[in-house]
């Protein structure tokens, strides 16, 4: 009895002082799992144009073309079967040699890319075609112009510009019909590229009833042109026509000029840059040289261009040279396949890059089943106070 009571009473004296027993503390809540990084698929475009040399002018300006279109879609967050995708750009100089094409050609097809986009000149894109097409590796060249380019048979060329068959021919009508020249003379640099313009050149000018009073030749790396300057000077022509590039096309112009020759200058897409004035110092007079752009665009297509050009001197720091704008449209047309094929497989993304109709800065792109741009558009030019000056697009 006596114990029962001390129990109690000490009870009593706890309670008085405020404490009870307390409850054990609950579990800590487990941590939510982490959500799962989603899955990446990794693309390797490959970029091959000279960026080193005389044109490494042209070919880093493609090299920002491509650039720009890789780190917008990355920018996008897209998917290829259910995976994001990560492009990488693997670029590569040929410094417009085609056995340094060829050497590109085959890093790339070693590295395993799922497809390129280049090269800038038909010399160096032509060869390096076919150790694409035997890698089953697509190609779409943003700039290579001669006509065998798409004419080989293989299943994988596309390109994005019109001919050398469009621009050439076009050209030598212009000359015919709108400077009214009688007579006319051409020279070539020897490459893929230049001879194959001034050949088409010279067809067109004898179609459209001109006369061809003298052919000669140089070299894509020539800096001395007064032989075959005098001989052309002897014969008087209304026009000199030069297929090649600008880096050549601006000394000429300048021996042109130190000579006292009048006639007016015509080249193909290979002068047809804003750096020409630069080469060619106080040599170019308003309105005294002509040249053609291989694509263009009008109308309400203008807007987008300018916005373009406008976003890449923001980026760059630097004006568009000449095909820039075609490189990105190409990264993103190969890249579109891709998408609509939900692969990046070039055996599987092949059938959807043939069936492309894709809207561009550069205007519509869709391909002939020879993997030729369809209704191509050809921008005829000339220079005024050093500027390029459109004068009519034409298809």
């Amino acid at each position: 009895m006596k114990m029962k009571l001390a129990v109690i009473s000490a009870a009593v004296i706890l309670a008085a002082c405020g404490k009870k027993e307390e409850a054990p503390a609950p579990a800590p809540a487990a941590a939510p799992a982490a959500a799962p990084a989603p899955e990446m698929l990794t693309v390797k475009i490959g970029h091959v144009g000279p960026t080193s040399g005389a044109i490494a002018h042209l070919g880093k300006d493609n090299e920002n073309g491509a650039r720009m279109a890789i780190d917008e879609l990355n920018a996008a967050g897209l998917k290829i079967d259910g995976k994001v995708a990560k492009f990488e750009l693997l670029a590569e100089d040929d410094a417009g040699d085609p056995k340094q094409g060829t050497a590109a050609a085959t890093k790339l097809v070693d590295a395993k890319v799922n497809g390129v986009i280049g090269h800038l000149n038909s010399g160096t894109t032509i060869p390096a075609s076919q150790i694409y097409d035997a890698a089953g590796i697509p190609q779409i060249s943003p700039s290579a112009t001669n006509p065998k380019y798409t004419r080989q048979g293989y299943k994988g060329v596309f390109r994005v510009v019109a001919d050398d068959v469009h621009l050439g021919g076009t050209l030598g009508k212009y000359a015919v019909e709108s400077l009214k020249a009688k007579t006319v003379a051409v020279i070539d640099d020897r490459t893929a590229y230049g001879q194959g313009v001034a050949d088409e050149f010279e067809k067109g000018v004898a179609a459209a009833g001109g006369k061809v009073v003298g052919r000669e030749f140089t070299n894509d790396k020539a800096t001395d042109f007064n032989a075959i300057l005098t001989t052309l000077k002897a014969k008087k022509p209304d026009v000199v026509f030069f297929g090649g590039m600008d880096a050549v096309a601006g000394p000429m112009l300048r021996q042109m000029k130190q000579l006292g020759i009048k006639a007016k200058f015509m080249g193909g897409d290979g002068i047809c840059s804003s750096e020409l004035p630069k080469l060619a110092g106080d040599a170019m007079a308003d309105d005294m040289v002509y040249c053609a752009e291989a694509g263009g665009v009008e109308g309400e297509e203008k807007a987008g261009m300018d916005k373009f050009r406008a976003d890449f001197k923001a980026k760059f720091n630097a004006d568009v040279q000449v095909y820039a704008p075609y490189v990105y449209d190409a990264t993103k047309v190969m890249v579109d396949a891709m998408v609509r094929a939900n692969s990046a497989d070039p055996a599987k993304y092949l059938d959807a890059l043939k069936q492309t109709n894709y809207k561009g800065v550069t205007g519509a792109i869709a391909f002939d089943e020879k993997g030729d741009i369809k209704n191509g558009a050809l921008t005829l030019m000339t220079y005024k106070a050093g500027a390029r000056t459109t004068l009519a697009v034409i298809r």
